[in-house]
């Protein structure tokens, strides 16, 4: 999570940031978790070709960052992927619905990047049932680059507010057949009064909030030591904690100026939402919510390529007992009787947002 310098500098009444000093300027120009970013520059690095798309696909979109995907190397030119169990979120995922689509994001960015070095991903799931590896890969040559691997380096989910623009019917369409675009102001204001709702439920619900923030990473030091979760580092949410506002403990304190502060932060940020996109189902089985998050990978990447930002809000898609309410409301807004909203993302104009942490591409692979 990202706080601009106005926000930050009200959070604390205009009061002294460790960055007055001269010597806090020095330290507060270090706070760049450069380590923990450099897989982003390292993507594409090796000639092996399955390594290639590999490093590219540890980069995709998950929930709260986990990066559940490992892999192994086979023969010369098949790998498999495993989910990893440990990286689960049993509180707000109790049936790893979530985790399972950003295994499909994964696969697609997979498959997407195979192509720059003219390989087909040739994917067969679950090949020895769900209890096994999620995917059986073998690359194949022959294949032409996607056209969306341009914009794999450039992708983000933009927890920020949008701009009051709206997103331009021409552009909604071009993102149709990957997912439903919603510009009704109507149901837009009524996917916005949910979303806080559901975000709420979180936050009220004392098991699925610490569950959040236990995998918060406060400062650069913990980012680097696990670049996975939620991010809280640069230099101005690095001085709340400094200053003891921004802590683990003050985030679990409803009373706390820290919460408190998250609270209106996330408010802002989710009634600045001018559209959403969605991924919906007619089933939902492990099948189809690898292909949800497949197609929620192409939709992001097609956002992209257009200029548009994406954030996913999936706190009303959870699925445990306290969020029946905003669960129902939002499948009666978007989904027929029996489908299942997989995905749900604010669409509009954000600003341009840094890359997040990642787990290096060595520690994602399984060795025999």
């Amino acid at each position: 999570m990202s706080l601009s310098r106005r926000k930050t500098l009200s959070l604390i009444g205009g009061g002294v940031l460790l960055a007055a000093s001269a010597s806090g300027a020095g330290f507060l120009m270090t706070r760049t978790p450069h380590r923990a970013l450099a897989p982003w520059a390292d993507a594409g690095k090796s000639d092996d070709p399955r390594l290639h798309a590999l490093s590219y696909a540890i980069l995709a979109p998950n929930p709260h960052n986990r990066q559940p995907w490992e892999a192994a190397l086979t023969g010369a030119d098949e790998m498999t992927i495993w989910r990893d169990p440990a990286r689960n979120l049993p509180h707000t995922d109790p049936f790893d619905r979530q985790m399972t689509i950003g295994m499909g994001c994964f696969l697609e960015l997979l498959a997407i990047a195979a192509s720059d070095t003219g390989h087909f991903a040739d994917i067969t799931l679950f090949p020895a049932g769900e209890g096994g590896p999620v995917a059986h890969v073998v690359l194949r040559k022959g294949a032409a680059r996607d056209p969306l691997f341009a914009h794999v380096l450039t992708r983000r989910s933009c927890k920020e507010p949008f701009a009051p623009t709206e997103v331009e019917p021409a552009k909604a369409a071009q993102l149709a057949s990957l997912g439903q675009v919603i510009t009704d102001p109507g149901t837009v204001a009524a996917l916005r009064d949910i979303t806080w709702q559901a975000w709420m439920v979180e936050a009220e619900t004392t098991s699925a909030w610490n569950e959040s923030v236990d995998l918060m990473r406060f400062g650069k030091a913990e980012i680097e030591a696990n670049p996975d979760g939620i991010d809280l580092g640069g230099p101005f949410l690095e001085s709340l904690g400094l200053i003891g506002m921004m802590t683990r403990d003050a985030q679990r304190d409803p009373s706390s100026a820290a919460y408190k502060a998250a609270v209106d932060i996330y408010r802002t940020m989710l009634m600045a939402t001018p559209a959403y996109a969605t991924v919906i189902t007619q089933g939902n089985s492990r099948e189809d919510q690898i292909a949800a998050g497949r197609r929620w990978l192409r939709l992001n990447l097609t956002a992209t390529a257009l200029g548009l930002s994406v954030q996913p809000v999936s706190q009303a898609l959870q699925e445990f007992p306290e969020m029946a309410g905003p669960y129902a409301a939002v499948h009666s807004v978007l989904a027929k009787p029996g489908e299942t909203v997989q995905m749900l993302g604010r669409l509009g104009y954000g600003p341009t947002v840094p890359p997040t942490p990642r787990w290096p591409l060595e520690t994602r692979l399984r060795h025999a």
